[in-house]
């Protein structure tokens, strides 16, 4: 599973509101939402929050392995 923990991190650090997300069209409520609930999100997406946050993919993201899968 892809978590986005570092995201709302940054977001927080930076002082990125939602509000300012909606309102300067960083990326759809949408798109937040299924962050917000692991969800799988569009590489325009991270593009945009990699340009907003001044970051690479990897400073918004982490792997962690899904505790359910069998190998």
């Amino acid at each position: 599973m892809i978590k986005y923990d570092k995201t709302f991190k940054l977001l927080k650090d930076k002082q990125i509101t939602t509000y300012k997300i909606r309102k300067e069209n960083i990326i759809p409520q949408g798109v937040y939402t299924k962050m917000k609930h692991g969800g799988h999100i569009d590489t325009r997406s991270i593009n945009k929050l990699c340009k907003v946050l001044e970051c690479q993919p990897g400073d918004l993201m982490e792997y962690v392995p899904d505790e359910d899968i069998i190998e």
